[in-house]
Parts: C-alpha cells; structure tokens; sequence
C-alpha cells in the first residue's frame, strides 16, 4: 500500500510539475509575444520619424524650388519692364531727333525764303525800271508812226481791226458751217455705237446703300441691356465707334446712323457681337469694338484686293490698295463708290479699247478716280484735287494722276484717256437706278437751275434737259452779244457751282438766234 501510496504520490507530482513546466511555457510565450509587439511598435515610430523626416525634407527643397521660379518670374519681368521703357526711350529720343531736324529745316527754309525774298525785290525794282524804259521806247515809237502814217494811235488800231474782223469773221463762218455739216452727219451714230457697245460689255446691277444700319435684336429686353445703368453702355459704345445710336419703338431692332460707313460698320459688327456673347458692359464693349474694328480693316484690304482681281490691274502700291478697299464704305447719293469704281474702269477701257487709246491706263484711271473721296472729310478741297495728291504721294503714274484730277474739269487734260475716264464717270453715275434721289428734290433742283438762269439779265427763258445735267438758256440777241454770251455762260456755270449741290457736272448753253434780212431787186 505504501509503495502504491509512493507510486501514486509521484505520479501526482510528475503531474504538478509537468502542470507547472507547461504553465511556464505558456507565460514565456506570452511575454515573447509581447516582447515582439514591442519592437514592432518600435520600429513603426522608427519609420515613421523617417516619413516625417524624408516629407519635411522634400517640402523644403520644394519650397526652395518655388521660390527659385518665382524669382526668375519676378527678374523675367523686370527684364521687360526695363526692355519697354528702353524701347520707350528710344521712340521719345528719335521723335526728339525728327522734330530737332524738322525745326533745323524749317530754319533753313526760312533763311533760304528771306534771301529769296531780297533777291526778287531787287528783281523787282530791275523790271520795273526797264519796264518804264521799255514803255518810253513804245510811246516813242507810236508818236513817230503816228507821223509817218499821218493817223492817230486809235484811227489805226480801228481800221485794222475792222478789216481783220471782217475777214476772219467770214473764213471762221464759212469753216465753223462746213466742220459743223459734216460732224453732224456722222457724230451721233459714231457716239451712240460707241456708247451702246461699251456700256453693253460692263452691265451690272446696282443696289442702293444707306447711311444708316438696322441690328436686330433677339428681344425688346436687350434695348434696356444696349443703353445700360444711366446710359453708360450706349454712350461708350457711341464714343468708341462715332456712330449715332437710335433706340425708338421699332420693335427688336436698334439703328445705327453715321455718313462714314465705316463707323457704321464697325458698331454693327461689335453690337451683333456684344450680342451674342451676353455680357454688355465698358469693358466688353472696348474690347469687341477694338475687335470688330481690327476685321473691318481686314475686310478693307481684301475689299481692295478682290477691285484690282476683277478689273485685272496689277502692281498696285499696298497703301492705294487699302485706301481702295474703304470706298466698299462709301456711298455718294446712295451709290456705293467702290462698285461705281469699278464700272468707271470697265466702261473706260472699254471706251479705249473702241477708240484705239490705252485700255490699261483708262483703266486704271477708272478705277482711281474717285479714291479722294475716302480722304475729302480731312482735308478741306475737292476729292478729284485731293485723290490726285494722294496718289503722288505713292508715286503712281502721272497720267492716271491728271485722269482724276481732272474728271471734274479741276485741272486741264493731258492725255485722251483722262477724257475717257470722265466720260465713263458720267456714264455709270446716269444709269437708270444708279443714284438716289427723292423726286421733290429732284424737282426743287431743276427749278433752281432755271431760277439762277432767269436771274441774269437779257435771259428771255431757261429749260433744264437731261435729267438735270444741262440746263439750256434763250437769250434776246438785242440785249446780249455774241461775246457777252460767252461771258453769261461761265457766269452761270459759276452760280451754279456756288448755291447748288448736285452729282457730276451740269452743261450750261445759250442761245442765240441771229437773224439778218435783205431784199433781192
């Protein structure tokens, strides 16, 4: 019993102590565990004070690279900034430089006019000396014919005049009937052949253009929008174009009127755009006003361009060409004067071409003629004077120059296309449908030409033919010479020109009948 006992005791105590060793393990691998949880906690800090260190690290050379682009920035545009200026300095020394030569000219001009001036003076006093030698020599010589020809001064003077007058006033009678004879048989059928054949080749249709534009808008609302809080929108839109800008009761349209159609079309063009985008205030205005403005001068010089293609004119100055372009812009009693430009080349190479004179230069003066007109609003003359300068300037070919100074009889023909190119004006300007004109003022003109004509004394009527482009007067033969006849017509012509506004030329002729009776015994 005692050994079982032992036995028993033993094994219950290899049981504890196994119990015991078992329990231990347990707990040391529970500590180990713990322990490894430990390091990890550990190396995570690690880690993570190197993320925080590595971030700090790139934040910084970040930062430095920033402020390294901004300081190139900043130097980039100081760099500008002191190029402009430098540009800006050298424009204000050079216009500097051109005024300082401009004044050192006008001065030597000035000395140049005054040494002239003591130089003509003394010319002067020369000329009027020998004038008064020559004079005495003259009265010298009359006293001594007056006693070889035992006539006085005035009975010579009448008796050669009167013989010189009979003799050329019936060689120029006889010449003037059968010049006159023979021209009328063969004139009017020359002229219309001529005319009906030139004006068939250069047949175009006409529209007629207005000095004013018509935008329509999408509603009534967009009135309101246009003239903005206390009118500023349509009072920057106006000051920016020069344009007048009518808003009334005309529903969803606004009208814009201005006699340069330019203007016109540049406001057109900026409201259709201010339109379209929405937003309507100074700013946008500026901006699409500046806009439009830039396209139109585009539109100006293909406009020039396409003229020059369709008559097939080459070599053209860049600066007469743009000029061109703007009669597209111009209207003259409703005509558009870059069409009427056109035809006016046509018709007269054409015209050359029939009468053997040289199509090129017709051409070319056609086309040109009316260029002054671009340029009339800035300097105070006639638009034929002014185109004519104008083109000098770009050294064009002084044929073409005397065709358009000339065209309104301002300065006299030098070559028989210059004619021609007048002639064509005349043509196309007079075409059915060309111009616009109201018949009550088409009736009041035509009445004040006859007033003017009645207005001169020994007028016995007037009647104004041709549409107005002449004007015919009767005259009593007892009260007005042949002479003084001449005289009334340029007379008249001047009136004219002085009280009345009209398109083109007018003709002025005076009749006077001449009646001489004798009897046969």
């Amino acid at each position: 019993m005692s050994y079982i006992l032992g036995i028993g005791l033993a094994v219950i105590g290899l049981c504890i102590v196994f119990a015991m060793l078992y329990k231990k393990s347990v707990i040391d691998k529970k500590i180990q565990e713990l322990r490894d949880t430990e390091d990890e906690k550990l190396k995570a800090k690690i880690k993570a004070k190197e993320i925080i260190k590595n971030a700090e690290s790139e934040a910084l050379i970040l930062k430095k690279d920033i402020e390294l682009k901004a300081k190139e920035t900043v130097y980039q545009m100081k760099e500008e900034a002191e190029k402009e200026i430098k540009i800006a300095k050298n424009e204000v020394l050079q216009k500097e430089l051109r005024l300082t030569r401009k004044e050192e000219s006008v001065d030597n001009k000035l000395e140049k006019i005054e040494a002239k001036s003591i130089e003509l003076e003394k010319t002067r006093g020369e000329l009027e000396k020998k004038n008064e030698e020559v004079q005495a020599l003259i009265e010298k010589q009359e006293v001594e014919l007056e006693r070889i020809s035992e006539l006085s001064k005035s009975e010579a003077k009448e008796m050669l005049i009167s013989k010189l007058r009979d003799s050329l006033t019936h060689e120029t009678a006889v010449a003037i009937r059968e010049f006159e004879a023979k021209l009328k048989e063969t004139k009017e059928d020359i002229s219309k052949r001529i005319l009906s054949t030139v004006i068939g080749k250069a047949a175009s249709e006409y529209v007629v253009d207005s000095t004013v534009s018509v935008v329509n808008l999408p509603n009534d609302e967009m009135k309101g929008r246009i003239i903005g809080r206390e009118g500023r929108n349509i009072r920057t839109i106006e000051s920016l174009t020069g344009v007048d800008i009518i808003i009334d009761d005309t529903p969803e349209a606004v009208v814009l009127s201005s006699y340069d159609g330019v203007k016109r079309e540049v406001a057109r063009r900026a409201i259709e755009k201010l339109i379209s985008d929405g937003r309507i205030h100074p700013g946008k205005i500026e901006e699409l006003v500046n806009k439009s403005r830039k396209e139109i001068e585009k539109d100006i010089l293909e406009a020039g361009e396409q003229a020059l293609i369709e008559v097939g004119i080459q070599g053209m100055h860049p600066e007469i060409v743009k000029t061109l372009g703007r009669l597209k812009y111009r209207t003259s009693y409703g005509q558009n004067v870059l069409v009427h430009s056109i035809e006016v080349a046509r018709l007269a190479a054409n015209l050359a071409a029939e009468l053997g004179a040289d199509a090129e230069l017709a051409k070319r003066g056609g086309l040109l003629h009316d260029i002054g007109k671009v340029l009339d609003h800035e300097i105070e003359s006639s638009h034929a004077l002014i185109g004519g300068e104008f083109l000098k300037k770009f050294g064009e070919h002084e044929d073409v120059i005397n065709a358009v100074m000339a065209h309104h009889n301002e300065v006299e023909y030098s070559t028989v296309e210059s004619i021609l190119v007048q002639a064509a004006d005349a043509v196309s300007a007079s075409r059915p449908g060309a111009r616009m004109e109201t018949l009550s003022s088409y009736l009041k003109r035509l009445a004040s030409l006859e007033e003017i004509a009645k207005s001169f004394k020994g007028v016995e009527s007037s009647y104004a033919i041709q549409a107005g482009r002449e004007i015919r007067i009767i005259i009593n033969p007892d009260v007005v010479s042949d002479d003084e006849a001449a005289v009334m017509a340029r007379e008249v012509a001047k009136k004219i020109e002085e009280t009345m506004q009209y398109p083109g030329q007018i003709k002025v002729t005076i009749l006077r009948e001449t009646r001489a009776t004798e009897y046969a015994k």
